[in-house]
C-alpha cells in the first residue's frame, strides 16, 4: 500500500526538478520574511537568487538548533502569526514551531504515508501511546491516521495496565510508541500470562529512540506485530520525515518535502555516497517555519539500490547515535545545557551535577546525582528533601518526563559512570 503513489514513486528526474524548484521558492521566501536567513545570507555574500542548481544548496550556510533557540519564540517564523493556526514546541520549550492550514494538511499527509507504509489502512484502530502535548509526536500521528480514515485511540503516555485493557477491549490492530514503550507493553503482557493471540495487534509504528533489533525482536514476539521504525524530529515537521515500509530495509524519507545532505560533524564536508555522517534537512514546502540546511545531529547513512516496495525515494539506515551530548530519554531530547540553566532557575545558582540514564524493564530512566561539598550536609535531613523534592518538581515539570534526584558527595561525580 502506498498513500501518494504519484508522489512517492515519481522518477528521479521529476523528482530533481520538483525539488529545485521548491528549493528556490523556499529561498526566496526565508530571505524576504526572516531576518535570521537575510541576514545570515547577506553575511555570506549569497542571493538565492543565484541558486539554480540542487547543488548550490552546499553554498548556503547550515542551521543549528542554537540558532532556532536564539530566536525564540517566532523569530524564525516564515508569516504572520495570524496565519499560524496551530504552535508546538521542544521538550523544554526552547524551540517554537508554527503550522499553517497548508503545513497542517501537508504533516497529516506525510504521516499518512508513513503509516500506511508501516502498514496501516482506513479500517484500521490506531492506539497512539505518544504525548499529548506541545511536542509534535501525539497530534501529528493523530491527524495522519485520521487523514487515512483509520479510527484513533488517543491514549497518550503512561498506565500501561489501562493501555493494555483498552488495546483488547477496543481491538486495537496498530500501535504508536516509543520502543522502550512498547517493550513495556510486550513485558506487561507476557507477566499477567496473556497468550501471544490476546491482543488483535498487526502492526508497531516505533519512533522517538533507536531501534535495535534486539528491541525490535522482543517487540515482535511478545506483542505478535511486525514493528516499524519511524524518524522526525520537531525542529523540520515532527513525525512524518521518513518511514520503513514492510521490507525493512530502510526508512524512505519523504524527499519532494525535504531535501537531504549527509555531512561530516567535523569538517562539515559532504562524505562519499554510504557512508555515516550527520543527517542535515531543508524543508521544501513548510510555510511557517522553514529551516534552511538544519544540522539534526542525527547520524546515519543514505542507503543505495532500489526498494522492491516501488518507492522511488532515498532511503535511510536507522539513527543509532548523536553528534553531540544530546541525550534521548523516552523520546524526548535532553540537553546538557538546559540542564545546566534550569539548576540556576530553580534554585538561583549553578550546581555540580551529573546525568544518568539506566535501563529498567525496558525503559529508560534520567537520574541527576547532584553533588554536595561533603557528607555534613546529609544531616539536615529536612532541608535536603526540602530540596530533592524541589528540584524533582522543577525539572520533572520542565523536561516533560519524570525525573529522580539524588544528593552524593560532590568528589565522587568524577567517577560516576557516564550517561
Amino acid at each position: 500500500m502506498i498513500h501518494e503513489p504519484d508522489r512517492e514513486c515519481m522518477a528521479r528526474h521529476t523528482l530533481a526538478a520538483l525539488q529545485l524548484e521548491a528549493l528556490q521558492a523556499v529561498l526566496a521566501r526565508t530571505y524576504l520574511h526572516v531576518p535570521f536567513y537575510r541576514k545570515r545570507f547577506d553575511s555570506g555574500g549569497i542571493d538565492p537568487d543565484e541558486v539554480r542548481t540542487l547543488e548550490d544548496l552546499r553554498r548556503l550556510p547550515l542551521t543549528t538548533r542554537a540558532d532556532l533557540q536564539a530566536n525564540y519564540p517566532y523569530g524564525m517564523f516564515a508569516v504572520p502569526l495570524r496565519e499560524v493556526v496551530r504552535i508546538h514546541a521542544s521538550t523544554c520549550m526552547s524551540v517554537v514551531v508554527g503550522y499553517t492550514r497548508n503545513d497542517i494538511k501537508t504533516w497529516s499527509d506525510l504521516v499518512a504515508r508513513v503509516l500506511v507504509a508501516g502498514g496501516v489502512g482506513k479500517d484500521d484502530v490506531v492506539q497512539i501511546a505518544l504525548g499529548y502535548n506541545l511536542s509534535t509526536g501525539g497530534f501529528g500521528v493523530h491527524y495522519g491516521a485520521e487523514r487515512i480514515g483509520a479510527s484513533v485511540i488517543p491514549t497518550s503516555t503512561g498506565n500501561t495496565r489501562r493501555q493494555l485493557k483498552i488495546m483488547r477491549d477496543f481491538k486495537t490492530t496498530a500501535l504508536v510508541a516509543t520502543p522502550g514503550y512498547a517493550a513495556l507493553l510486550g513485558r506487561t503482557l507476557h507477566e499477567q500470562g496473556a497468550p501471544r493471540g490476546a491482543l488483535a495487534l498487526r502492526v508497531a509504528l516505533l519512533g522517538g529512540e533507536p531501534l535495535s533489533d534486539l528491541l525490535r525482536a522482543e517487540i515482535q514476539e511478545r506483542l505478535g506485530v511486525v514493528a516499524t521504525d519511524n524518524y522526525g524530529l520537531s525542529e523540520v515537521m515532527g513525525p512524518g520525515v521518513a518511514g520503513e515500509c514492510h521490507e525493512r530495509n530502510g526508512l524512505h524519507i519523504n524527499e519532494d518535502h525535504f531535501l537531504v545532505e549527509v555531512i561530516d560533524p567535523v569538517s562539515l564536508l559532504p562524505v562519499p555516497p554510504g557512508e555515516p555522517g550527520e543527517l542535515v534537512l531543508t524543508t521544501l514546502t513548510k510555510e511557517a517555519f522553514p529551516v534552511i540546511r538544519f544540522r539534526t545531529r542525527d547520524i546515519t547513512r543514505l542507503l543505495s539500490g532500489t526498494c522492491p516496495c516501488g518507492r522511488t525515494t532515498s532511503r535511510m539506515a536507522r539513527v543509532e547515535r548523536r553528534s553531540d551530548d544530546v541525550l534521548i530519554v523516552r523520546g524526548v531530547k535532553i540537553d546538557p545545557r538546559r540542564v545546566a540553566e534550569l539548576f540556576v532557575e530553580i534554585e538561583g545558582h549553578a550546581s555540580p551535577h551529573r546525568m544518568l540514564v539506566e535501563r529498567e524493564g525496558g525503559m529508560d530512566s534520567l537520574t541527576l546525582l547532584v553533588g554536595v561539598e561533603d557528607s555534613s550536609d546529609f544531616d539536615e535531613v529536612r532541608k535536603q528533601q526540602e530540596r530533592l523534592d524541589r528540584l524533582r518538581r522543577g525539572f520533572s515539570s520542565e523536561l516533560g518526563l519524570t525525573v529522580s534526584v539524588r544528593l552524593v558527595e560532590q568528589r565522587s561525580l568524577v567517577s560516576a559512570p557516564p550517561s
